[in-house]
């Protein structure tokens, strides 16, 4: 491969890892808050948490630049200790983050809310802590939805092109993640060079799902193996 398609894909691989990351732990926190919250404002603070899903991406890469930019709130904090965000490979990173964020929220959410809540309230009473109910029941207990919601954030992050062009801009070897390469590749009318990176893409999703519906599949056996272990110890007892 030549630099042409090298770069982007190193990118777009640094900012999907980075950003789906991130995305995971600022989801579950969100998503395992709210599904336990019932105070005043939730449906705002909802909604808040799904408004990127169904504003247009430039909207939302504009409202970043409003905040990032040199004369934005956290751009004029940030340029106390002379640093910047916009046009940088960060600003991929946030961007493909805040895109992300409504669908791993919105699913883990959802896988949240099924979970028994006296499980929970038996091990708090037994002496375990929240945070190790969290991470020793609740999770587990969601993670068959919390790892689709973490490859619906992974696909999102990949795909991520509006937002990250305002706020990122196309600079080569910098910021040209791969969907803002194939737009740029079009309009330059190299058609060919667009098509290599649009299989790039399927392929990098293709992998991804694959993997996960693979490891879902072994952790689902493994769970069925131990149910039935318990069920044959239970009436050999």
């Amino acid at each position: 491969m030549t630099e042409a398609y090298l770069s982007p894909l190193w990118i777009s691989l640094k900012t999907v890892i980075a950003a789906t990351v991130l995305t995971f732990f600022l989801g579950i926190s969100a998503a395992r808050w709210m599904a336990r919250y019932s105070g005043k404002g939730k449906n705002l603070i909802d909604g808040l948490f799904i408004l990127p899903l169904v504003l247009p991406p430039t909207v939302v890469g504009l409202g970043l630049l409003l905040l990032f930019g040199n004369h934005g709130p956290i751009g004029n904090f940030l340029a106390l200790f002379d640093m910047t965000v916009i046009f940088s490979w960060p600003a991929t990173v946030i961007s493909a983050t805040v895109m992300a964020f409504p669908l791993m929220y919105m699913t883990a959410r959802g896988a949240f809310e099924q979970v028994d809540s006296q499980i929970e309230d038996a091990a708090r009473i037994l002496g375990a802590t929240d945070w190790r109910v969290f991470w020793t029941i609740t999770l587990p207990l969601a993670w068959p939805g919390v790892a689709a919601a973490t490859v619906l954030a992974l696909a999102r992050a990949l795909g991520e092109f509006g937002a990250t062009l305002m706020l990122a801009g196309n600079i080569p070897g910098k910021t040209t993640t791969i969907p803002i390469a194939i737009y740029f590749d079009i309009q330059a009318g190299d058609t060919n060079q667009a098509l290599i990176l649009v299989g790039v893409v399927l392929m990098i999703a293709f992998a991804s799902l694959a993997a996960i519906a693979y490891w879902k599949g072994k952790t689902y056996k493994a769970r069925i193996e131990v149910v039935n272990r318990e069920n044959v110890e239970q009436e050999a007892g």
